[in-house]
């Protein structure tokens, strides 16, 4: 069964897609998470189980610690975290033996090992060793029907199990989900399913699954856009049975849905369910265009949501009916602190209503971008701008020019995330964004976004450098749009002089900037000494050599 590990970096493994679902369970044990922090970090006495040299017991926790440790990660009896490892069966099987040496293990990852697909019994068959685990991740491991079926047969092995994760399997969908149903101990909190191509005999499986989990908090079946595909009669049978068994669990706290092929004809059913669901803190209907025209069948039922924190209509097609349809119910929703309603072009223009209707004292996300705003729907967004923690216009041209109305309007230490990706921001923004910058009212931003707004000089980003008062930044993206280029020389040497004030920095996007050999040094070193990643084009990088170098005239041209 050896198998040849692909060799591949840190950075090429964990790029291949972040999407991840994380859930996080409110109710966990607060004894449980300070004994997590106590153990992770090195090879410690963990209640019984004596460390040992590597090499002196090849039976007992010696092995553990050569296994992990040649895969690059840290050995902790608790909780082992092998996901990005490029695992192979070989690699399974020697974990399985190693299962019986790990009887406290609570936590086990193995996401994103794409090799194992088709072997996990190999280890399923140990899981009575790990009795006590509460959580087990495979995302992306490329599980088959048998993979779920073997892990169907071992839970029964684990009855502490409170979160599975089974995301990103194409394998569980088509009715590999079956051999799960009945399996699952009352004790599990949180079941994540994000991208496993269910469908919409899976649908009606999963709701025979959730209505046996009485404690189930966090449910995630998002990027399933077959759920509700088929003929007429199948899809709204497995939808109408998912939709229907969610209000037998009342505990239920998160529940994500996006992308999951909603549309009106199953809204009543759902909307009657989320009725009761009292604990529901987060709801996500996001990128859902189904919905188009039909959100006034679902907002009715929000209203009984009244613990609802987060609710996300992101790209769904929105109409100014939906629109004015939810802001209606929106004053029912008094701990409502985000709101998203970006990407639909619609909202621009009830923005005065939707700000109106919200509890702005305690709203701290409402992203408006991509939604067609005016300067009267830009100027209402001022309105609720002093208490968000996150401003995203983007992709507002009102902004260009008028910058000012709303960085007047920011709160000192309050705003965490400012996104102004094109904008079309002028040399008189940049004046303004570093005048606020030297007042201190950034002084608590994490991330700033100024991409592809190209038209801006090296005056206004020397300014900005300048101004200081950018002591938390964590991640800063001036990237040009694409097919465009400029140099960075003007205005480089004031990021570099400003770097030992941003001492919280870790990324930075350069994108399409273009550096000579010599600045691309400077800023590789500056940066390097504080492990800063430096996003930016190997193209723009080797300018120096090239026969022509694109003026800013011609990329405009280009764009």
């Amino acid at each position: 069964m050896n198998q040849i590990r692909r060799k591949r970096s840190a950075s090429d493994r964990k790029s291949s897609i972040r999407f991840l679902s994380r859930i996080s369970s409110d109710s966990a044990s607060d004894d449980r998470e300070a004994e997590d922090k106590e153990e992770k970090g090195g090879v410690e006495n963990t209640g019984g189980v004596d460390p040992v040299v590597p090499g002196e017991d090849d039976s007992g926790w010696g092995r553990v610690c050569t296994f992990v440790q040649r895969l690059g990660k840290k050995t902790d009896s608790r909780s082992l975290s092998l996901a990005y490892c490029d695992l192979t069966a070989t690699d399974i099987l020697e974990l399985a033996t190693l299962l019986q040496c790990l009887p406290q293990l609570e936590e086990l990852d193995l996401s994103w090992n794409e090799l194992i697909g088709g072997s996990l019994q190999g280890l399923t068959s140990h899981l009575q060793h790990v009795g006590g685990l509460r959580t087990l991740r495979l995302c992306g491991c490329r599980l088959s029907a048998e993979d779920v079926s073997a892990l169907g047969e071992a839970l029964e092995c684990v009855p502490l199990l409170e979160v599975l994760d089974l995301s990103w399997n194409v394998g569980v969908g088509g009715g590999a989900l079956q051999s799960l149903s009945g399996k699952f101990q009352p004790i599990l909190r949180e079941l994540h399913l994000l991208a496993c191509q269910l469908t919409a005999a899976d649908a009606a499986t999963l709701g025979d699954i959730v209505s046996g989990l009485p404690k189930l908090c966090g449910l995630d079946v998002s990027c399933n856009p077959l759920l509700s595909e088929g003929s007429e009669t199948e899809g709204c049978r497995g939808i109408w049975a998912l939709a229907s068994s969610l209000s037998q669990v009342t505990s239920l706290t998160t529940l994500r849905l996006h992308a999951s092929g909603l549309m009106p004809m199953y809204l009543n059913t759902l909307g009657g369910s989320l009725s009761s669901l009292p604990a529901l803190r987060e709801l996500d209907l996001s990128c859902n265009k189904g919905l188009t025209g039909g959100l006034a069948l679902l907002t009715p039922h929000l209203a009984h949501l009244t613990h609802l924190e987060t609710l996300d209509l992101h790209l769904c097609c929105l109409t100014r009916t939906d629109l004015e349809a939810l802001i209606q119910v929106l004053p029912s929703l008094p701990e409502l602190t985000e709101l998203n309603v970006s990407s639909n072009k619609e909202a621009g223009s009830v923005v005065h209503d939707l700000v109106s209707a919200l509890p702005l004292l305690q709203m701290r996300r409402l992203p408006l971008n991509g939604c067609s705003l005016n300067q009267e729907s830009y100027t209402a967004l001022a309105l609720a701008v002093p208490h968000l923690l996150s401003v995203d216009v983007s992709w507002s041209k009102v902004v260009g020019g008028r910058l000012a109305l709303l960085l007047d309007a920011l709160q000192p230490s309050v705003t965490q995330e400012l996104r102004l990706s094109s904008c079309q921001l002028t040399t008189e923004d940049f004046h303004h964004l570093a005048a606020v910058c030297r007042r201190g009212c950034l002084s608590s931003l994490r991330v700033l976004d100024l991409s592809y707004n190209g038209e801006v000089g090296g005056e206004g980003l020397v300014e900005l450098f300048g101004a200081g008062g950018l002591g938390s930044l964590e991640d800063l993206d001036l990237s040009l749009r694409p097919l465009t280029s400029r140099p960075a020389a003007p205005w480089l040497p004031a990021l570099l002089s400003a770097l030992p004030q941003l001492l919280a920095l870790t990324h930075v996007g350069m994108q399409r900037w273009t550096l000579v050999a010599q600045e691309k040094d400077q800023l590789n070193y500056a940066l390097g000494k504080r492990s800063v990643v430096l996003e930016c084009d190997t193209t723009t990088t080797t300018v120096e050599s090239s026969p022509h170098q694109e003026g800013p005239e011609e990329a405009h041209s280009e764009e």
